[in-house]
């Protein structure tokens, strides 16, 4: 699924589903909700802007919540899903899926059975007893703090909040059988785990993202600027924003160390494409301080967007903090994701609830695929995304390729992760 030029530089590493072919319309399957007014309308607009055949079209009866059950979830979705690529599997081998505007962005995790409920009431009335006696004159504090600590924790457990994740990232396993719910599984097609034995194989994978938003017009406009980009060029500033100076010493680092110094690195490739603005402290890109943004990767404000950019068209952007895809319809939010598409990004990257910060895209590893031109949007994000049945969501256009690519002989040695 990856381009032919460069051929065998690409399928040593990333060998699609048993081939190395770049992402065809033709190997894209649409899932839209006919519940919600205007999905199934956008996804035919989007199907004939990229030529993707009328019969790759699921339309499928689900909730209106952004949150759905598990149960709609397996029965629904998934068995919908399954159904399709068993009926296009003769003519098309699908290799991507786009969820339209309308299709819930959350799983649920399965419902606690009566035995589970019932200690789950136990715990919760101890974790009120112990607060009760944490008020008391002679109560030893500390001890008790430590038991409701404790039981926070079981409780935690018991809600199996853990076996949440983005209905995107559950749905790239689909053609899996039977996973673990319980938290993350390793990305096969993740640079940094090529080589390593892992739970799944890579022609169990599909990449999975979404065309959606707080509106149909956002939508509509997101699927028009990624072809008017890529017909007429990203152009602009990159703007990253890192919160301390480049590390002397790439080993040792710890995790958001590893990701500022990542930023770092992303900085330095996509100059070689366009110019590129770097904060390296502890503050933030101010109000209005980002005119012709083209590209972004920053952090820390969470769930409080900065309204710092004057976005271009067909611009790419994510901001590393939790939640910053919780939503993308309540307008009253301030997460990240929600505000740059409302503002005017094509495509944005985020996770749905507590992804820890090794659960995002690498920055110098996904802006490196993009501006080198050789993989489209939803390649760069697929081989730049560490784990899957998690929280990550990336939305936009999968066949988005904003650069062309650069001549076989400038190609740069791959980055490592």
């Amino acid at each position: 699924m990856l381009k032919r030029i460069s051929l065998f530089l690409l399928c040593l590493f990333f060998a699609w589903n048993e081939s190395c072919l770049a992402l065809e319309p033709s190997e894209v399957l649409v899932v839209a909700n006919r519940d919600m007014e205007g999905s199934v309308d956008l996804a035919r607009y989007y199907m004939k802007k990229r030529g993707i055949p009328a019969s790759h079209l699921l339309s499928l009866p689900l909730s209106l919540d952004e949150t759905m059950a598990r149960a709609e979830y397996d029965n629904v979705l998934v068995k919908g899903v399954l159904k399709s690529l068993e009926t296009l599997k003769p003519t098309h081998r699908i290799d991507a899926i786009v969820l339209m505007y309308g299709v819930p962005l959350k799983v649920a995790p399965p419902p606690l059975t009566s035995e589970v409920q019932a200690r789950l009431h136990t715990y919760r009335e101890s974790q009120k007893a112990g607060v009760k006696n944490d008020a008391e004159p002679d109560a030893d504090v500390g001890g008790i703090e430590q038991e409701n600590k404790e039981m926070r924790q079981k409780i935690r457990d018991l809600l199996n909040t853990n076996q949440r994740a983005a209905v995107d990232s559950e749905l790239s396993l689909v053609k899996v059988e039977k996973y673990d719910l319980e938290g993350w599984i390793k990305n096969p097609y993740y640079l940094g785990f090529q080589g390593q034995d892992g739970a799944i194989s890579k022609n169990e994978v599909l990449l999975v993202c979404r065309l959606d938003g707080p509106d149909v017009a956002t939508v509509r406009r997101v699927i028009d600027d990624s072809v008017w980009a890529e017909e007429n060029g990203l152009q602009g500033l990159a703007y990253f924003d890192a919160r301390w100076p480049e590390p002397i010493k790439s080993h040792g680092l710890d995790g958001y160390q590893v990701y500022d110094s990542s930023l770092h690195r992303a900085a330095e490739i996509v100059e070689q494409r366009m110019e590129v603005v770097l904060e390296a402290t502890e503050a933030l890109f101010p109000e209005k301080s980002c005119p012709d943004a083209a590209m972004y990767c920053g952090w820390y404000s969470l769930g409080k967007y900065i309204d710092s950019f004057e976005w271009q068209r067909g611009a790419v952007a994510y901001h590393i903090a939790s939640s910053e895809c919780s939503t993308l319809r309540k307008k009253e939010s301030s997460v990240w994701c929600l505000k740059m598409l409302e503002k005017g990004v094509a495509a944005t990257i985020g996770p749905v609830y507590e992804p820890y910060v090794q659960g995002f895209p690498v920055p110098h590893v996904f802006f490196n695929q993009l501006v080198e031109g050789y993989m489209s949007l939803g390649e760069s994000y697929l081989v730049s995304l560490p784990y899957l049945s998690w929280q990550m969501v990336l939305v936009g256009d999968p066949l988005y390729q904003p650069f062309k690519p650069v001549e076989v002989n400038d190609l740069k040695k791959q980055p490592a992760p």
